[in-house]
């Protein structure tokens, strides 16, 4: 009989200090994207982040399309 060994991947525990507004800003996304904790918010702003940074490594731009059309390009790393 042959025993299969499969990696187990431990979570990592991070722990920060935020101000009070960036708490609130946190509070504020969580409640606007109806995520479950703080992990989901920060997991996700963490994928998005990355791939924001990929973009603009690659000279990609960003651009906003407001509800009336209007285009125009935002400049998040300055």
């Amino acid at each position: 009989m042959t025993v299969a060994t499969e990696k187990i991947e431990k979570n990592k525990r991070v722990q920060m200090d935020l101000s009070q507004n960036s708490f609130d800003r946190l509070n504020r996304v969580k409640d606007m994207s109806e995520a479950a904790s703080y992990t989901e918010v920060m997991k996700d702003a963490l994928r998005l982040y990355e791939y924001v940074l990929e973009q603009d490594q690659e000279g990609s731009k960003f651009l906003v399309k407001t509800a009336n059309g209007e285009i125009s390009e935002i400049k998040i790393f300055a």
